[in-house]
């Protein structure tokens, strides 16, 4: 059996968040996109992928001035 992959959320609404997959992603998502709806405006979060040796891979929040995209 082997070890689980585990891919770590760090900045913003998601922080601390750990998925386990059973295994590595052929393609992991250079992107992850957290939207959280209530009952105000929709409020958008990017987290940019990097990689850790020790644990598989980490999505870090991305900088309001590093969003390449202004909605």
């Amino acid at each position: 059996m082997s070890d689980p992959y585990l891919v770590r959320y760090v900045g913003g609404p998601l922080d601390g968040r750990v998925d386990t997959l059973p295994q590595l992603p052929a393609e992991p998502k250079a992107t992850v996109t957290h939207v959280h709806l209530h009952g105000g405006p929709k409020i958008v979060h990017h987290y940019d992928l990097h990689y850790a040796v020790e644990y598989g891979c980490e999505y870090r929040l991305r900088e309001v001035d590093q969003d390449v995209s202004q909605d």
